[in-house]
């Protein structure tokens, strides 16, 4: 029986990707282990291997094809002894695309609204009969967190949600279709009592949007601008960091750091560092010190290293240290790992290396995702100071501004100090204003005694 390929989730975030490359034609074998195509993700382009052993039967998305959603099949396998015959039904079964999730607030109508919500259990009819299935012998339901946080605020069953991610997890865009079919079931000659709250909100104002892509372009003549298309990373930058801004309550502290003694050391470690194939084995940056001193901050301080669940509060051990890094058309956070036991030139290369292959979007998932803390430095563009945006999971982002000569008071005398501004964004749910002050006062410290980041 031919075997289907399906659009594999290469992160527990990813919903489309976009099939960049086959590299396997029709007919050709292939065995376990195989690399078959290359998928780009909003961060990566990956390679994808084959699980079965068997012959390319019929290829279903073509290159390039963006948006394809995850589970959909994108290509048919033949196994051993069967021939084209065999594919009669089988290519026709592909689902047809569903609309891209992010598009749906567009439409500001009424009729619109109503039927986006529809979309999604018919893009998971493939899933639903599993799932079914698997409650029904009391088997735990798999759901993303968002997905049971909102289901749970939404009043939702979760064992009645068929869901379209990997494996026919819940995800997200499920629960907004069961909550929107649920709305629009509800029968309108309810009770009074259950009916009256919802009176108010059906006659008066809709709730706020942001105006429709229509009546922004409205605003500017014709030809005097080009559409440019948001890719996967544009689009998920812009999810991820609103619901950032929407769910987590950030406060922010500000601290000015000392840097001359850092500077000096800094001199003195890239001076001695040893030749190897008549390179330095390092260069140090000022934000290689940086990452190594939240880190150990952040171990000085162990009740800021957290992450808030709604469950209870995560108290991570190690440092997982994520740093910002600008690439074409947005930016990636690689996390370094254990960054309060590695040494700053270890740091330094992991990063050199990190940033290397994120602009070439090599990273692997595992390299970047997680970590419990953020650095955003953005020093080298002549920025004073600035306020971060939390990446979740993290309780906290460090946002680094530019060294530079600043007059200073020192036992009542003016004196010249080269100063670096920093600002810690906290989440306030996890992080109090008195541990947050602890965790960047600790930090100041390692910054002004940069020698014991080397003991």
């Amino acid at each position: 029986m031919p075997i289907d390929i399906l659009m594999p989730a290469l992160s527990p975030t990813m919903e489309v990707g976009t099939l960049a490359k086959w590299l396997v034609k029709e007919g050709d074998p292939v065995a376990p282990g195989d690399v078959i195509a290359e998928i780009e993700t909003d961060k990566a382009t990956m390679e994808v291997e084959a699980v079965d052993e068997g012959t390319m039967g019929k290829i279903l998305v073509a290159d390039g094809t963006a948006d394809v959603p995850v589970n959909q099949k994108i290509a048919v396998l033949l196994e051993e002894g069967e021939d084209a015959a065999a594919l009669e039904g089988a290519a026709s079964a592909a689902p047809t695309p569903p609309a891209p999730a992010p598009e749906a607030p567009k439409a500001e109508a009424p009729a619109p609204q109503a039927a986006a919500p529809a979309a999604a259990p018919a893009q998971s009819a493939t899933a639903a009969p599993a799932r079914a299935n698997g409650h029904d012998r009391g088997e735990r339901v798999f759901a993303s967190p968002l997905a049971r946080r909102l289901a749970k605020e939404q009043g939702l069953d979760l064992s009645a949600v068929a869901g379209s991610g990997p494996h026919g997890r819940i995800v997200k865009r499920d629960i907004e279709a069961a909550a929107g079919g649920a709305a629009k079931a509800a029968p309108e000659a309810a009770a009074a009592p259950a009916a009256a709250p919802s009176a108010p909100a059906a006659a008066g104002p809709a709730p706020v949007q942001a105006p429709s892509d229509d009546k922004i372009r409205a605003l500017f003549p014709d030809g005097s601008y080009e559409v440019v298309p948001h890719d996967n990373m544009r689009k998920v930058i812009a999810k991820r960091l609103t619901e950032a801004k929407s769910t987590i309550p950030h406060f922010y502290l500000t601290i000015d750091t000392e840097l001359d003694a850092l500077l000096k050391l800094r001199s003195e470690l890239n001076a001695a560092a040893p030749e190897v194939d008549g390179k330095p084995a390092y260069k140090l940056s000022v934000n290689d010190f940086v990452i190594k001193a939240l880190a150990l901050a952040l171990q000085a301080v162990p009740e800021a290293n957290v992450t808030w669940t709604d469950s209870g509060m995560l108290k991570h051990k190690t440092s997982d240290v994520g740093v910002a890094v600008s690439i074409p058309g947005g930016l990636i956070t690689p996390v370094v790992r254990n960054a309060e036991q590695k040494t700053l030139s270890v740091i330094s290369n992991e990063m050199k290396d990190y940033a290397a292959r994120a602009r070439d979007r090599k990273l692997l998932p595992e390299e970047y995702q997680g970590g419990s803390t953020a650095v955003s430095n953005l020093g080298m563009f002549g920025i004073k100071d600035f306020s971060a945006v939390i990446n979740p999971p993290h309780a906290t982002i460090l946002a680094v501004g530019a060294g530079e000569k600043r007059a200073v008071v020192r036992d009542d005398a003016v004196a010249i100090a080269t100063v670096m501004s920093c600002t810690l964004s906290t989440d306030h749910r996890a992080v109090d204003g008195a541990l947050g002050a602890e965790l960047i006062g600790a930090f100041k410290g390692y910054i002004e005694n940069p020698m014991s980041m080397l003991v």
